[in-house]
């Protein structure tokens, strides 16, 4: 078997076979195949597309590419949700706790943010001495015991699928449905789930900016998780403008404490909602929606939730202080109001630009060495379809000193972000459409 005749095979729009994707990925991985024919074969891709069994089967090459966790010692179905991300996403940690106290167990590796804010592991660490860090059996003790762990992801899971991606990054060819499906796919089966709810974001602050193209890949990753004999439903829900009001690392812990108390804003409280749902009915805990939406309201009146997740932050060593009195988190030295110059209601945000500005704020990653300011952020004001008067505050930028030099051109991305106009638009949906293995339901 030569790679030579794969690429050439795939370039003429022929299917591989199992035996042939799996030659592939290990002589990638184990470097036998150059860089230059694997870009090559990507290439082939992008052009070329693949069936449902071929990216399955890449997915599981790149699932057992490193090392896989096998959570059978834990009780329960164990359901895993991943979000294609977005701006002030921090669902994790409004819906692990949430289903965990629902009775699903939610044993989460996350990973770090690169880009406009933290990620999901970054966002934990904002709580002092909270650790991300647990040896095998301690996880799943904890998730045992209480339901609910969020750990960071181990350093050799996927290793075929980190060098692709590298590899896609400098060739374009990120943009492959296949590729990005299989790839965050491999993750999610290697770290050992029984079902998967994925958040597939759609809009100017998603990877996929248009519905089309967010219902393609989510039909390509619940094909995988059907093949690969993995429950898997996918849930398309809105990214035109940031979830919550939050965007940063301890702006958006807040938050979600604020939702777990039922303080929190509706639409974060609402996707968290539609999201734990499908984990309920996956994990046998519900037989519908409307049962699922009943049993996560009740335990977010009753302080269950909120309880799940002080347990996980004791349990991981974190200050359960600083949830019960949100001010002694991290916090920035200045906050600077963005002002309107317009009057009118707000018709778009775009959120892209919101994320750039936390980002130039400190609240994310610009390379994988960049250090985060766990305090800085974005705070919005106003969302689409509020009215604005000359003057009044759209967002407040939360900076310290070292990142004045950020400040001004993070104000301007800020004001060129919201879109005013002089009639009210009306409020977009939080979803779009349901996928499931039947097909796609849309909203």
């Amino acid at each position: 078997m030569r790679a030579v005749d794969l690429i050439r095979k795939k370039r003429d729009g022929q299917e591989l076979t199992t035996e042939e994707i799996g030659f592939l990925v290990r002589g990638y991985s184990e470097g036998r195949i150059p860089d230059y024919q694997m870009s090559a074969w990507a290439m082939a891709v992008y052009y070329q597309g693949m069936s449902a069994r071929e990216t399955a089967d890449l997915t599981m090459a790149m699932a057992s590419s490193g090392e896989t966790i096998d959570l059978g010692s834990i009780r329960g179905v164990k359901v895993d949700k991943h979000s294609t991300g977005g701006v002030g996403d921090k669902t994790t940690i409004v819906l692990g706790p949430l289903a965990a106290a629902a009775g699903v167990p939610v044993a989460k590796m996350s990973g770090r943010g690169l880009g406009h804010t933290g990620g999901t592991i970054d966002k934990l660490e904002a709580i002092s001495g909270f650790s991300v860090e647990l040896g095998k059996e301690r996880f799943f003790r904890q998730v045992n015991e209480l339901g609910l762990a969020v750990v960071g992801q181990s350093g050799n899971m996927t290793p075929a699928d980190k060098k692709l991606y590298a590899l896609r990054d400098v060739t374009a060819t990120v943009d492959s449905i296949p590729l990005i499906a299989s790839s965050v796919m491999s993750k999610k089966i290697a770290a050992g789930a029984d079902a998967i709810v994925l958040d597939v974001k759609t809009g100017s602050g998603a990877f996929m900016k248009t519905l089309e193209d967010s219902i393609r890949l989510a039909k390509a990753m619940v094909d995988i998780g059907t093949q690969v004999g993995r429950r898997t439903v996918a849930v398309i829900s809105d990214m035109d403008q940031p979830l919550g009001y939050a965007i940063g690392n301890a702006l958006e812990i807040k938050e979600a404490v604020a939702t777990l108390r039922g303080e929190g804003p509706a639409d974060l409280e609402e996707v968290c909602l539609i999201l734990a749902s499908h984990m309920l009915i996956l994990g046998g805990k519900a037989a519908d929606e409307e049962e699922a939406h009943a049993l996560l309201k009740a335990k977010l009146q009753s302080g269950e939730a909120l309880d799940k997740l002080k347990g996980m932050v004791s349990a991981q060593g974190g200050d359960t202080s600083q949830i019960d009195r949100l001010d002694l988190l991290p916090s920035a030295e200045l906050q600077i109001e963005v002002r309107s110059e317009s009057k009118g209601y707000v018709d778009s945000i775009q959120a892209e630009e919101i994320g750039l500005a936390a980002m130039m704020l400190g609240a994310g990653r610009e390379t994988k060495d960049s250090v985060i300011d766990l305090g800085a952020g974005v705070e919005l004001r106003k969302k689409i379809g509020d009215p604005v008067e000359i003057g009044d505050t759209l967002a407040v930028l939360h900076l310290n000193p070292a990142r004045e030099s950020g400040r001004a051109e993070a104000e301007r991305r800020v004001l060129g972000a919201y879109g005013i106009s002089g009639t009210k638009v009306p409020r977009r949906p939080l979803v779009f459409a349901l996928v499931t293995p039947d097909g796609v339901k849309r909203f």
